[in-house]
């Protein structure tokens, strides 16, 4: 194929693309109409719901892992990955604490007075503030520039031939002065000028709205009402249109002073309302920030515009030719016109960037701003990024100061978004180099550094932190950090997790407003991981506990000093003691049917005298109540060393319970069978957790069992006894299957808890 060929090939191809795209296209007014009636959600909006609807198409709804409980605040998992990170070179991690301050921001934009506030994005250097809002811009002109973000602007096409001005043409003077001034002969200098102003004298004027007024607003204000009454039939949108407060603006704006003059003016000319929308027509708002258009980034370096007023002097010449008065319409607007009903933003207030927001004063109260003579409506969504630091600078402005909202945006403090950074970072196979929850322990440590020290919510809460000193610090930050996840251990007494309410959550996710301020910067902990990473990873062995506090602890001993003290023992205690569980739980098996028949025969027998014979109502077994018998299952609910006393009590509770509960509500009023009661289950989970707790006490005694693990898969594991093997089997795989562990992994933990001695450490006394 020759290179023309495939020149005119690619050409062809590329044309074909282009005319697929959704190009921009004008309508008149009935047109407009039209569209407005099949897609009225679409078309009547303004930036803060298109603002809304673009966040929420990208973000989608969130997930509430506790929408059951009663309790429950709806702290949402929120996927920002499409919003923050697709696509984009520098992606942006938010965490659910932020995503869900951002998301209840949004869905406040849509239903207040938006337009009387700027909003700031406050957080430390360090925290991503740039990337966040640059990607958040980008997202926005992508949405505002597809069919479900479009909004339509306002654009005067006039027929010049409708008006007795057509056909005089008229010789503009300053271009007689320029053809001179570049030496043009008279004869072509004429036909210039000729050419020059017949363009001038096209039968048609197009005037676009600088402003990017929505059509609907040349709807006189007080014929709305009853024009979108008619035009809408009785639906769930026409409801909301005319009682809800984020459709306010559709009746109460006007269009900018261009298009109020040009429409009295054009009314004064054709005396009829009809004639004057016959010349309105509306097409796409077309955003682009490198233009400036719809949407305008100023950083605190950008020195302030020299030209404060912009005009369009040939615009104004044929607008004055056409009503022959130049002052009726003056088509002069300012900077603010070309991001109406769209986003002007501010990175960081400092420098050139300190004036800019002070400027927006006025604009943010009254929402409009003087040009010249005229006034200029600012319906715009302000947007402004700021270091606490920089707060001194617009102290001093206390009216103002009530203007501002500020939104925190602080270092994250969500475990799992910190390692999907590291992740997104470095690889997404980093974690094949990390024994389950090691990687997680780390992202733990640098945010550690992030909290206070002290949670008055928790301590309400909570009361004595040493109740769970096997799973968390004594500052409760491992507590808090699992709740800011939106996970709600599993650890935690029944008592207090029924008083986990609804307050105490809200008072807790407040506290974050204060946190992240502090300690290690994304930055940092991007450094500190890339350093610790490249020190421990190998092939032949996995990054455990161990290496992770001797980094922090005899590497980097600077960095130690941000940890708060005593947190690395607390963690590796909760590590140590949720790796025994594993392990425990991962050689526990057990005979289902034995477990439930011994529960079911303890429940019928606490029922009768010791010493009698009885037949189960639930097994159909005839059963020689002694002391011993019950003895020997009650050893395996409460222990085997539990005293005479405590077990005659917890036999007492059990045949109350039955009595009281079990019997007559569960199973002759809801019908259902012992084994689906809430008693057998509280037995049932005694049971097997007291099973467990010893499960691992026969192996620890037997050598043979620590080197069968070692040499699990190796040549050498074939010479071991059969049952030793077929242990060691079902414990490695088990931990895979349950706990996401490899098979180096598996046999790596299992050895830490045999040489580090956790059963003993951790049994109960």
């Amino acid at each position: 194929m020759s290179t023309q060929v495939q020149i005119k090939k690619a050409m062809e191809n590329l044309n074909s693309s282009m005319r697929r795209q959704d190009q921009p296209f004008t309508i008149p007014f009935e047109e407009f109409l039209q569209v407005l009636s099949e897609k009225p959600q679409i078309v009547i909006r303004n930036v803060f719901q298109v603002f809304h609807d673009m966040v929420k198409t990208y973000v989608g709804e969130g997930i509430d892992e506790y929408s059951d409980d009663p309790e429950s605040i709806h702290y949402a998992y929120y996927d920002c990955s499409k919003l923050f990170v697709a696509h984009s070179e520098h992606p942006f991690f938010a965490d659910r604490l932020f995503a869900n301050r951002l998301i209840n921001h949004v869905e406040s934009l849509r239903r207040g007075a938006q337009q009387n506030n700027i909003y700031i994005f406050e957080g430390p250097p360090g925290c991503g503030k740039s990337t966040f809002l640059n990607n958040l811009l980008k997202k926005f002109e992508e949405y505002s520039n597809t069919a479900d973000g479009r909004r339509f602007e306002t654009v005067w096409i006039i027929d010049r031939r409708m008006f007795d001005t057509f056909g005089q043409e008229e010789i503009n003077p300053m271009l007689v002065k320029l053809l001179e001034l570049f030496d043009i002969n008279s004869e072509n200098g004429k036909d210039t000028i000729h050419s020059i102003n017949q363009s001038l004298n096209e039968p048609y004027i197009e005037i676009p709205c600088p402003s990017h007024d929505n059509p609907i607003l040349m709807i006189p204000k007080h014929m709305r009402r009853a024009f979108f009454d008619d035009l809408f039939k009785n639906d769930k949108f026409k409801w909301k249109l005319f009682t809800e407060k984020e459709y306010e603006w559709v009746f109460k704006d006007s269009p900018c002073t261009i298009c109020s003059s040009l429409y009295q003016a054009l009314l004064y000319k054709l005396r009829s309302h009809q004639k004057v929308f016959h010349l309105l027509y509306a097409r796409p708002y077309q955003f682009n920030r490198r233009l400036g258009e719809g949407i305008s980034v100023f950083n605190p370096g950008d020195a302030p515009m020299k030209q404060r007023v912009f005009e369009n002097q040939i615009l104004q010449r044929r607008i004055n030719s056409l009503f022959k008065d130049s002052n009726q319409v003056n088509y002069i607007f300012s900077k603010f016109a070309k991001t109406n009903n769209g986003i002007y933003a501010l990175m960081d207030i400092k420098s050139h960037n300190t004036e800019r927001l002070i400027e927006l004063h006025n604009i943010i109260s009254e929402g409009v701003h003087k040009v010249e003579d005229i006034e200029e409506n600012v319906n715009s969504l302000f947007i402004a990024l700021m270091n606490p630091e920089d707060k001194k600078n617009i102290q001093n402005f206390q009216s103002f100061t009530d203007r501002i909202e500020y939104i925190n945006l602080p270092y994250v403090l969500d475990l799992n978004t910190e390692v999907e950074i590291y992740r997104s970072i470095f690889g997404k196979h980093i974690e094949e180099s990390f024994l389950p929850r090691v990687l997680h322990n780390f992202a733990r440590i640098i945010i550690s550094s992030r909290m206070n020290l002290k949670s008055e919510a928790l301590l309400e809460w909570i009361g004595d932190p040493d109740r769970y000193s096997l799973y968390c610090d004594v500052n409760l930050q491992l507590l808090k950090m699992e709740i800011y996840t939106g996970y709600i251990p599993k650890w935690l007494r029944e008592e207090d997790r029924n008083r986990f309410t609804a307050k105490r959550r809200r008072r807790i996710i407040g506290e974050s407003e204060t946190e992240g301020r502090h300690g290690f910067s994304g930055r940092d902990s991007i450094k500190i991981f890339n350093e610790f990473f490249s020190t421990y990873a190998r092939e032949d062995k996995l990054i455990n506990m161990n290496m992770l506090v001797k980094y922090f602890t005899k590497v980097r001993k600077d960095l130690y000093a941000s940890i708060p003290q005593g947190f690395l023992d607390s963690l590796c205690r909760m590590y140590d003691y949720t790796i025994l569980q594993e392990v425990k739980e991962s050689l526990y098996y057990y005979n289902e049917d034995q477990i439930a028949r011994d529960i079911m025969h303890y429940i019928f027998v606490v029922n009768f005298e010791v010493g009698t014979t009885e037949k189960c109502t639930f097994t159909g077994e005839k059963i020689e109540i002694t002391e011993e018998y019950i003895q020997n299952i009650e050893s395996r609910l409460l222990g085997a060393d539990a005293d005479y006393d405590k077990r005659l009590r917890f036999r007492r509770n059990t045949q109350r319970e039955y009595t009281s509960q079990t019997l007559p509500q569960e199973m002759l009023l809801e019908d259902l069978h012992i084994t689906k009661t809430h008693l057998f289950h509280s037995l049932r989970e005694r049971y097997i957790y007291n099973l467990k707790e010893k499960v691992l006490d026969p192996f620890l005694e037997n050598e043979n069992f620590r080197r069968a693990i070692k040499d699990f898969e190796d040549e050498d594991f074939k010479t071991y006894d059969k049952r030793i093997r077929a242990d060691v089997t079902y414990l490695i795989n088990n931990l895979c299957e349950k706990y996401r562990y490899t098979k180096q992994g598996a046999k790596e933990v299992c050895m830490y808890v045999i040489d580090n001695n956790l059963a003993t450490k951790y049994a109960e006394s």
